[in-house]
């Protein structure tokens, strides 16, 4: 399947976000990245601002199809307990540079932040203060481990071997349906 030329930009866009950051999203530094004329990318994304707020839904939906396709269904149809175990399964790879860089600079305009905070909506709220539940606790720790986790292997040069990352989502994944029990 051939993917859209809306696609093929935005994948662009995550591609000079990676190597260069957020500030360098241009309409020229975009359009010599997808091999597209300045004009094709205006056809598509009528301003700068149209453009970063694409590239933060596209990435969103990205982060909640790999949660659907951990949970094996969607948030609607998934028990708490089952979508949190997706959420942290899916946390607790690696993100990449671009998704660390946007999610940042996102948590500074409304608008930006809404698309990422919609799928944590869905998929890990956060839980009622409830400080004497042990199990409202260890959900709240596993999240906080998977979030550290993918924040870990942004940040460093260091990347954990794969086997052990697995272990901890494994580990993760049975404290949380340890408690759904």
């Amino acid at each position: 399947m051939r993917t859209s030329k809306r696609t093929q930009i935005l994948e662009a866009v995550a591609r000079v976000v990676e190597r260069e950051g957020v500030k360098s999203i241009t309409f020229d530094s975009v359009a010599a990245e997808a091999g597209l004329t300045k004009g094709g990318l205006l056809y598509h994304f009528a301003s700068r601002d149209d453009l970063v707020q694409a590239i933060h839904q596209h990435l969103a939906d990205q982060w909640e199809a790999s949660m659907v396709e951990a949970a094996g269904k969607p948030a609607s149809e998934a028990t708490a307990a089952e979508r949190l175990t997706a959420y942290t399964r899916v946390a607790t790879q690696s993100a990449t540079r671009a998704e660390l860089l946007l999610m940042l600079e996102g948590s500074t305009t409304a608008e930006h932040v809404a698309p990422w905070n919609a799928v944590i909506e869905r998929w890990a709220p956060p839980p009622a203060p409830a400080i004497d539940d042990p199990a409202t606790l260890d959900r709240l720790i596993a999240r906080l481990a998977a979030d550290g986790l993918w924040l870990y292997e942004s940040l460093t040069a260091q990347r954990l071997d794969p086997d052990l990352r697995q272990a901890i989502a494994e580990r993760l994944a049975s404290t949380l349906s340890r408690d759904a029990d």
